[in-house]
């Protein structure tokens, strides 16, 4: 339970303190994409966010309690979210196609996923980008099975579009030259998923 500091002065009301925990978390990842996970300290926070130290613990015991809440809102934002906005599109090939290209067009998403995959030695990260890991591939295993893959089929479908992601986002990194131009890589995005989605029509494989 987070503790109050001497001289801090209290939000008011439940929706002013909710809002400003948010904000302390939306901080932490701006500068986790940015400055990396040294970037997530509490009092180069306080200073971007305009506040002192105090308005931290109001909603927070320490940089570890704000690390796991910031690291909850990637998950949440960057796949539950997606899963469930998924969930109104019926057809099932188009599930995927959707699924790729939103990971293979966010900027933000890479530049996170860079950030906690160089800080895995960190254990809340590490549990993080495994949830993460197990949430997205079972899903792509579902969008391939409803596609017609049988089980095993359906799993080496999953790990080899989750791989093109993570491969992707590496390029990024390291050799961004090597990747199209902004214009053209909505076209590149087109191959990917030629590449990695069934055609329409067709059934899954054994």
């Amino acid at each position: 339970m987070a503790r109050s500091v001497a001289g801090a002065k209290k939000p008011r009301g439940k929706a002013a303190a909710r809002l400003e925990a948010e904000a302390w978390e939306e901080a932490a990842l701006a500068a986790l994409e940015t400055r990396g996970l040294a970037g997530v300290a509490v009092e180069p926070l306080a200073r971007v966010l305009g506040v002192t130290k105090g308005s931290f613990y109001w909603h927070f015991t320490d940089r570890a309690a704000l690390l796991r809440a910031a690291l909850a809102r990637w998950e949440e934002r960057a796949t539950d979210s997606v899963i469930a906005w998924l969930a109104t599109v019926d057809d099932p090939r188009e599930r995927l196609v959707q699924l790729i290209t939103r990971g293979s067009l966010s900027d933000r998403t890479w530049r996170i996923h860079v950030a906690l995959g160089s800080a895995i030695a960190e254990p809340a990260v590490a549990l993080a980008l495994e949830r993460v890991l197990r949430r997205r591939i079972g899903y792509l295993e579902e969008c391939y099975a409803k596609l017609g893959s049988k089980p095993q089929a359906a799993r080496r479908a999953a790990l080899l579009a989750y791989a093109s992601y993570l491969g992707l986002t590496r390029l990024r990194l390291e050799a961004p030259r090597e990747l199209p131009e902004v214009a053209s890589m909505r076209a590149y995005t087109a191959h990917v998923v030629a590449a990695l989605v069934p055609p329409a029509g067709s059934r899954g494989k054994s």
